[in-house]
């Protein structure tokens, strides 16, 4: 096996007390032996790596000691390519496999601005000439209710100013209370009502606005913090700030090489990818183990492309709350259990 969290760890060992390890493929590999009833014997592969074909044609890593007959089963996060299965058996899959992007968290940016951005420019232009258009058309509205106030006290004597005809009667007191509610009566109740009108639009509106606004600015901000700029591969081979990689000779660095330099595929990102991942035979910007890609990641502007599951977990483990991932979850590739070449239990570790 191969060390690779969370698929493969080293548990707390007792001192003098031999390795013992844990994990997904581990929690697998335990429920197999119960079910099956065998027992085995788990040993880290001497270079630390997964497997893959060496230019004299001889593997690497736990393919190799498959071929070479050293170990019986291969578990870890080791994903079934067709490469490795002209060598050796899978079982069938037992996880889904894709790659994930590991980027570190971009730093928040104070813009005194910022409040402004809920609304367009537009609709704070429009707030900002209605203000003077309704206080206009209040003063006029208030204008002509003082010019009708005035005509009104003018009236003949013995006619009530305020046009009630009595005060002892029932019709008198709902009047007056009908006339306490719009502070006029007679012939200023048309522009006193026009006046409410007006003012209980402009609450409205007022409301209105102010509920958006909050609604909005809410989102903004929120929206702000999860967003990157970089959220696919086609993001990555667009942009120059951020430098990526992947773990040289393994199944993703594999992975991009046959899709960038495949001419049936036809895809300028792929190809765009590979440029950059092989420069200098990977010595670049590729790094030699998974867990040198995640510090590399946490340290600056570097993009880590590996598995999505492990990048998870590193994200989720992360104590400095550092690191993001992104990537596309739909893969047609999976983990599997390797062994050798024709080994009679590949079909019933599939079954189980």
């Amino acid at each position: 096996m191969a060390a690779e969290d969370p698929f493969v760890m080293v548990a707390e060992n007792i001192l003098g007390q031999p390795k013992t390890y844990k994990g997904f493929s581990i929690d697998v590999l335990d429920a197999l032996a119960k079910i099956l009833g065998f027992k085995y014997e788990i040993y880290q592969v001497s270079d630390s790596k997964y497997g893959s074909q060496l230019p004299n044609g001889s593997w690497n890593g736990m393919i190799g000691d498959l071929i070479n007959k050293r170990a019986d089963l291969a578990v870890s996060a080791i994903t079934i390519t067709p490469e490795r299965e002209n060598v050796v058996d899978f079982s069938k899959r037992y996880l889904d496999y894709s790659v994930g992007i590991l980027l570190r968290k971009p730093e928040e940016k104070i813009n005194i601005f910022s409040l402004f951005a809920p609304f367009d420019l537009a609709v704070w232009a429009c707030i900002a000439a209605a203000i003077p258009v309704v206080g206009v058309l209040i003063f006029l509205l208030n204008r002509l209710q003082a010019l009708r106030s005035s005509a009104t006290q003018n009236a003949p004597q013995g006619q009530p100013a305020n046009g009630v005809v009595g005060s002892g009667s029932l019709q008198s007191a709902v009047w007056i209370v009908y006339g306490a509610f719009v502070h006029q009566g007679g012939d200023s109740v048309i522009g006193s009502v026009a006046l409410r009108i007006v003012m209980g639009s402009w609450w409205l509106f007022t409301l209105i606005v102010c509920s958006s606004y909050t609604a909005n600015l809410a989102a903004y901000l929120t929206v702000s913090r999860m967003d990157h700029a970089i959220r696919s591969f086609q993001d990555l081979a667009r942009q120059m700030e951020v430098d990526y990689g992947t773990v040289r000779d393994s199944a993703v660095y594999d992975y991009f090489r046959n899709k960038g330099t495949n001419p049936l595929e036809q895809d300028s990102t792929y190809a765009e990818l590979w440029r950059t991942l092989s420069r200098n035979n990977g010595q670049d910007f590729s790094v030699s183990s998974p867990s040198e890609g995640i510090r590399k990641a946490k340290k600056g502007p570097y993009a880590f492309l590996w598995d999505l599951a492990v990048l998870e977990y590193a994200a989720l483990t992360d104590d400095d709350c550092t690191i993001t991932v992104s990537g596309n979850r739909f893969s047609s590739k999976g983990y599997g259990i390797a062994m050798q070449h024709g080994s009679p239990y590949r079909d019933l570790f599939s079954q189980k």
